[in-house]
């Protein structure tokens, strides 16, 4: 990349302006299919550690591996200057690799030390690995020097020193003698870090005349040793016994540096008679848990993984029973840098601006340097390049061809810290990196994940589609991840189906379909139970499972969590597991294991095998309590308690549980403390300070736990500071302008002594505040005032009583007080997407002035009147739909079509509802309207009926008229052709002629708007019956009687119907002993006999007779009604669902409800066979009544 590369100026405005043009990093993806064509700068992907120290008999390999398109070029400096292996022999780099191999075999390794570097390059841009220093290993000789003989009383104290030649690693030491025997090390004989031997007191047995100090060079595999010193311990003389005294460190105080992330080793060597015993403490502080360890016999304290917060004063203490001795060693961190985030690559499309950060931290605090290609900043731009601040690049509005490779250096006195980051730039369309089609199966209730990796430059914007309709939001149970990733919550059997991502930029477009299918969970239904099954009989565990049938089910069995015996007594069902005379050995736990490929459930029973014989019934009874409580080893925070166990009672004791009872704070109450097995008859117990101890102890067995021993004697602990903090710190405003402070107090017994208080600290959060701090005491909270409305607040509370303080409390965020939001969601916009819902969005309200916790938004809306009405409706009820979260959208269901409707947005936080925005008034379309009002008939005429009707409640928009839909009704229920009529909006009432006497007519009537007609009113009714053929003739002069009279009160009707039951009555009489005869009529069997074959019955599908029988089922009753196409209807009381309809022919109306059930096959073959033109008759016209 030429020095002179122009960046287009950016912008010189506050940062947090620019960061909201700012595009995200985007990484490459390692597809090849992907990255085939790609440009890419290059990328260090292996390199050599920073300190590489070689052994001379083998290859030095100095790695370098980068990536890129095209494929980078290697090149190297040594010492800072061109390393050109390709003159020197013995210097090798691998093919399509910027690997060094160099064989050193017959030459000086010195020539090869140094400090190497190695530089990966391409089109777009060069990349640097860290600064490589290569050094030999050195396992130097042991200089020489004369060792004198040592002679040395009995008890004192003495050292051997080792004095190693300094090799390159440090060698490894270890003392022995001449045939190769370790020297044992105990308590009173140490090896000091350093190599050195310590004799806290010498014995007799430690006369020897060879002590060697040999030292083993890794690398090199070697080991030098001293020459041998000799030591005689004298007894004329010994030394009697003293208090402790240091050998090591000297002086009574230290000083230790160490590298954050190193190891911090510790020793104290100790001498005195008896030996003393080392101790580790942290004054002000505790010994890190987890990363602590102890060597030596606790001469050496070793803490891994430094950080800031193990600095401080280590205090070793040094005690015999003569007394003790202290040396303190000051510890102070240090760290190297240390990334808190590196640099990432960038991609970055024309025109668009990003930024490149490297923030570290370290002490002293490191310095930050910037490269460009390898080149500094400075001299890379010139004076027209990205902007600096600190650890940022600002890269604003960057053209193609501009892509190049940022080195980020930060330094201090302890390292350094080298990282390449790439900034291409690309324009490409979106690419969609998940396969197609692809299937997703889960459990119902488990989380789905439904990927979309997307690949392009400008970073494509990921959209979901269910079904390929549904715009998939971001809200629950959906979420919609950065890198595309659709989550469902908690899958349901609904969310299965078919989903589709599209990835979208300014250069394209594409999608992909994946489907989710959701499974039912495995489970066991019947569990296996607990069986007691005697020796020789069977045993059966069931084990039913319910799981998804579309996964293939897998059972199995275990026992004792291993496999079943091989062995043919064990039957392994489907849902069963059946052990076949039973042995002893088959005593155990079985489990049923069920798995699908998605999941898994499993549940396990015992067995247990008793005698065939029967046995003396034996008595188990709960165990006798413990008795002759001791207390022993008694020290500040333990005490050992001793019991002798009572009489088991034939039941083996599993656990003793040992209570305790605090005389002190809560006389009387018992407390678990802790249990151990029923083996053990002691227990050493843990104790808090402060606290006046009595001990009991309950045994248990399979039956329960025994009656409480006869308490301990009173064990008192002292008193000391607090080892614990309140818990379940909060803080929250309950008014604006305070901050009420609350924690969970600390008991009586974890107060550690009296004078319980509590030191409340607080400030406000990212404002450079010293903490203000007011003690509490008999209290669990405390309200400060005069805070500014809803900030956050550090908060810290710390036990303390008269011994002292807790430990450092950790600090929790709180809020102080609420206040109602000052301002309204402006922005308010609505859209109509029909007539029963609108959408309504708004900006979102500003943090400041939500002046809380939001907790999201309210919609207010009323319907002002129709649009057909001129004035407001003042019956409507407001409604109010909350939406929580920072929503700027909504959804209004349910409105009423052609309306005029007021909306307004509030937001809300817990203190309430700020100001509504301004009304916003919107219209619904048009709609269908609802049904008519009323149906009703009157004027019942021989063939006239005058209907009446009104208009609908809810118009939903401008009328247009009616249709009117009617069919006549036989006596079996079919509907006869249907007749439509349409009338104009202004006509309610009609009267209907040319209609059947005495027939029974359906109607269906429904009101239309210009969206489309609307659900319908049935009515049915019927016309006059004729009465002409049963009166009496009219004389002249004599008024005519109404036609329409009640002919079921009428004499001579009763009796025709009496006369017509008694003929029914018959005929069902002769049926029934015509079809108990059996058997076949003469003339068959005639025609059997002569089998002539001009005599051919007649087959039953060409219309003609077959078989004389005397079998009913396929012919009509006697009087009954055939159509007249030959047809035989079946029997009214076989219905069918074909029969309403489901063949095909019904009908639904816009409401939904069937319209068919009247019609379908029978209404089909009334049509083909005219049925319907049969005359009514009054018989008909009263059964339609039964």
């Amino acid at each position: 990349m030429d020095k002179k590369q122009k960046w287009a100026p950016g912008l010189e405005g506050v940062l947090l302006m620019l960061l909201s043009h700012i595009a995200a990093g985007l990484e490459v993806p390692l597809d090849p299919k992907v990255l085939e064509g790609l440009p890419q700068p290059p990328t260090i992907t292996l390199q050599s550690p920073k300190d590489y120290i070689f052994d001379p008999r083998d290859k030095i390999v100095i790695q370098c591996e980068a990536k890129g398109n095209p494929h980078p070029s290697f090149s190297w400096t040594r010492n800072g200057t061109n390393f050109d292996g390709e003159t020197d022999s013995k210097v090798v780099m691998k093919p399509y690799s910027g690997t060094l191999e160099i064989d050193i075999s017959g030459e000086k390794a010195e020539a090869y030390e140094g400090t190497y570097q190695c530089t990966a390059s391409n089109e777009h841009g060069k990349a640097l690995t860290n600064n490589i220093v290569i050094r030999q290993s050195r396992s130097p000789l042991w200089s020489k020097e004369k060792n004198e003989a040592i002679q040395v009383q009995k008890g004192s104290p003495l050292v051997l020193h080792c004095r190693p030649p300094a090799g390159l690693p440090p060698p490894v030491i270890f003392w022995m003698d001449h045939n190769f025997q370790r020297v044992p090390l105990d308590n009173r004989v140490t090896q000091a870090l350093n190599g050195d031997l310590y004799f806290s007191n010498v014995l007799p047995e430690d006369t020897r005349s060879n002590y060697i100090c040999y030292a083993r060079f890794y690398h090199t595999q070697t080991i030098q040793q001293k020459d041998p010193i000799s030591v005689t311990v004298l007894t004329n003389n010994p030394k009697g016994e003293r208090r402790p005294g240091f050998m090591w460190p000297i002086g009574e105080m230290s000083t230790k540096m160490v590298l954050r992330g190193e190891t911090l080793e510790l020793e104290c060597i100790a001498e005195g008679l008896p030996t003393p015993e080392v101790m580790w403490q942290k004054d002000g502080g505790r010994l890190p848990s987890g990363r602590t360890s102890f060597h030596e016999f606790k001469k050496t304290l070793t803490i891994i993984d430094v950080n800031e917060d193990d600095a401080g004063d280590y205090r070793c203490t040094a005690t015999n029973k003569l007394g003790s001795v202290h040396h303190i060693i000051k510890v102070t961190v240090k760290a190297a840098p240390f990334w808190i985030s590196a640099p990432r690559n960038l991609i970055l499309a024309p025109n668009e601006t990003g930024i490149l950060t490297c923030r570290v931290n370290g002490n002293p605090k490191p310095k930050i340097n910037w490269f460009v290609n390898g080149r500094s900043f400075k001299d890379f731009y010139e004076d027209n390049g990205p902007k600096v601040e600190e650890d940022t690049i600002i890269l604003s509005n960057v053209q193609s061809g501009s892509s190049a490779v940022f080195q980020c250096n930060a330094s201090n006195e302890f390292g350094y810290l080298l990282a390449n980051a790439f900034v291409s730039v690309l324009a490409e369309p979106p690419r969609i990196l998940t396969p197609a089609n692809k299937v997703y199966l889960v459990i119902m209730n488990n989380p789905a994940l439904l990927h979309c990796a997307s690949f392009g430059s400008p970073i494509p914007a990921i959209t979901w589609f269910k079904d390929g309709q549904t715009n998939i939001k971001n809200s629950d149970p959906y979420v919609i991840h950065e890198n595309g990733t659709l989550e469902i919550n908690m899958a349901q059997p609904m969310h299965s189906g078919k989903y589709t991502c599209t990835a979208t930029n300014n250069l394209g477009f594409k999608e992909n379909h994946v489907f989710l299918e959701v499974k039912e969970p495995t489970r066991i239904l019947t569990q296996p139970k607990y069986r007691v099954v005697q020796r020789g009989m069977s045993a059966l565990f069931e084990c039913r499972v319910k799981h998804d049938t579309s996964l293939i089910i897998n059972i199995s069995w275990l026992k004792d969590n291993g496999e079943l015996p091989d062995d043919q007594r064990f039957e392994v069902d489907d849902e069963s597991l059946t052990i076949r005379d039973v042995t002893e050995e088959d005593a155990g736990t079985y489990t049923c294991i069920t798995n699908t490929i998605l999941d898994q459930d499993s549940a396990s029973a015992m067995l247990t095998v008793v005698e065939a014989t029967p046995t003396p019934t034996i008595v188990l009874e709960k165990p006798d309590p413990p008795t002759d409580l001791e207390l022993t080893d008694q020290m500040e925070r333990s005490v050992r308690l001793t019991w002798i166990p009572g009489d088991e009672n034939n039941s083996p004791i599993q656990t003793f549980l040992i209570e305790y009872m605090d005389m002190l704070h809560q006389p009387g109450v018992w407390v678990n403390l802790t249990e151990v097995p029923g083996t053990s008859t002691t227990a050493q117990l843990q104790l808090s300070p402060y606290v006046y101890y009595m001990f009991r102890v309950r045994a248990q067995n399979d039956v329960g736990y025994s009656d409480p021993s006869v308490p301990s004697a009173q064990y008192r602990t002292n008193p000391s500071a607090p080892d614990e903090n309140p818990t379940n710190v909060k803080g929250v405003g309950t008014e604006p302008g305070n901050l009420v402070i609350s924690w969970k107090p600390l008991t009586g017994f974890q107060s550690n002594g009296p004078g319980l208080e509590y030191k409340v600290m607080w400030r406000q959060k990212d404002v450079e505040d010293d903490w203000t701090s007011m003690n509490v005491g008999n209290n669990s909270q405390l309200t400060v005032t005069q805070t500014p409305t809803y900030v956050p607040y550090e908060i810290k509370v710390q036990a303390f009583n008269d011994y002292g303080n807790g430990p450092e409390p950790a600090v929790v965020t709180g809020f102080s007080g609420e206040d109602l939001p000052l301002s309204p969601p402006d922005g308010v916009k609505v859209t109509v997407p029909n007539s029963t819902l609108a959408e309504v969005q708004w900006d979102p309200v500003s943090n400041p002035s939500i002046r809380g916790e939001l907790k999201g938004y309210r919609v207010y809306y009323r319907r002002v009147r129709g649009q057909h009405d001129s004035q407001e409706e003042a019956e409507q009820q407001e409604q109010v739909l909350t939406f929580s979260g920072n929503r700027t959208e909504a959804m209004l269901p349910d409105l009423q079509p052609y309306s005029v409707y007021n909306v307004f947005v509030t937001v809300v936080n817990n203190k309430g509802e700020g100001p509504p925005s301004p009304n916003k008034t919107f219209e619904t379309p048009e709609g269908v309207p609802g049904p008519p009002s009323f149906l009703n008939t009157m004027d019942h005429g021989l063939d006239t009926l005058t209907l009446k009707w009104g208009p609908p409640l809810s118009n939903n928009g401008h009328l247009t008229g009616y249709t009117l839909i009617y069919h006549p009704v036989n006596t079996t229920n079919e509907l006869g052709p249907a007749k439509k009529k349409f009338f104009p909006a202004n006509v309610t009432t009609i009267t209907l002629d040319s209609l059947n006497a005495s027939m029974l007519y359906k109607f269906y009537l429904n009101a239309e708007t210009r969206k489309g007609p609307g659900p319908n009113i049935t009515k049915e009714a019927y016309t006059a019956i004729d009465t002409a053929l049963i009166q009496p003739p009219v004389q002249p002069g004599k008024a005519v009687p109404n036609r329409q009279v009640d002919i079921a009160t009428q004499g001579w009707f009763i009796g025709l119907m009496c006369a017509i039951a008694l003929l029914i009555l018959v005929l069902l009489i002769v049926c029934f002993i015509k079809r108990n005869k059996g058997g076949k009529y003469p003339v068959k069997e005639k025609e059997d006999a002569h089998q002539d074959p001009e005599i051919q019955p007649m087959k039953e599908d060409d219309g003609t007779f077959g078989e004389y029988s005397d079998t009913e089922d396929h012919k009509p009753l006697k009087g009954s009604r055939t159509p007249s196409n030959g047809t035989v209807r079946r029997d009214e009381s076989d219905d069918s669902l074909v029969d309403y309809g489901e063949g095909g022919d019904g009908q639904f109306n816009e409401d939904g409800s069937f319209i068919g059930q009247y019609s379908g096959k029978k209404e089909k073959d009334t049509h083909e066979g005219n049925e319907s033109s049969e005359a009514p008759s009054p018989v008909n016209a009263m059964n339609s009544f039964v």
